[in-house]
């Protein structure tokens, strides 16, 4: 009997099994972009008509007073430096119209409003009294309106010639009494006491002050433009 056959072997070691390749990653998907609505150009100058108008219908409710404009009002109280301290309100109404072009912007009578800035009485002997006032603002037709003025100053006149005159006039009644009282000797006298009594009704007399009745016609000019709705 013929020998036996067994398989051969091979002692060699067998391939490792190949691990399949890593698929690609997909590319990303691109953006999806809204694509340009044909009303889009319709819409923008629709929205720019929309605006433009609107800045006109503004320009046309509103008018401006320019900086420097003069207005012209008359107290409606009384300001005295003896009563009345810094930081006093008080009322004036617009005694000549506001205009602007050919157009009236704030009509007469309009109701202002203003503020004392200073207010000082003089020295005795020497100074002068001094008053200064601004408009704050006005109203018309429900709307107030603030506003920027160059103050109005008042200052009194100097009492300096008053006063020589006064103390000057003593002198003389004084020494006219004393001749009459008593000759020569007693016009001496009596110049003494009349100097005396001139320096003190200076004394008395001399300080000043700066009182604007009402009804008194003022003048002011506009630091900065203000814008007003049309009457």
């Amino acid at each position: 009997m013929p020998p036996a056959r067994y398989p051969v072997v091979s002692a060699e070691p067998a391939d490792p099994p190949r691990r399949a390749a890593a698929p690609e990653p997909a590319p990303a998907p691109e953006p999806v972009r809204p694509r340009p609505s044909a009303f889009e150009p319709v819409k923008t100058e629709r929205k720019a008509a929309i605006e433009r108008r609107a800045a006109i219908e503004n320009r046309e409710e509103t008018l401006e007073i320019p900086a420097g404009t003069w207005i012209r009002v008359r107290l409606a109280q009384t300001l005295d430096t003896k009563y009345t301290p810094p930081g006093t309100p008080f009322t004036a109404t617009l005694d000549t119209p506001i205009v602007v072009g050919r157009q009236v912007v704030v009509p007469k009578n309009t109701p202002f409003e203003g503020t004392v800035v200073e207010s000082k009485s003089s020295g005795r002997f020497r100074g002068r009294a001094v008053l200064e006032i601004t408009l704050r603002s006005f109203r018309m037709n429900g709307t107030t309106y603030r506003i920027s003025t160059v103050p109005d100053a008042r200052l009194s006149g100097s009492h300096k010639k008053r006063n020589l005159a006064l103390m000057g006039a003593g002198p003389a009644t004084g020494a006219g009494i004393g001749a009459l009282a008593a000759g020569g000797p007693g016009a001496l006298i009596g110049a003494g006491i009349g100097a005396a009594a001139g320096t003190t009704a200076a004394f008395v007399t001399g300080k000043k002050n700066v009182k604007l009745p009402v009804e008194t016609p003022l003048t002011f000019s506009l630091r900065s433009s203000v814008q007003v709705k049309r009457v």
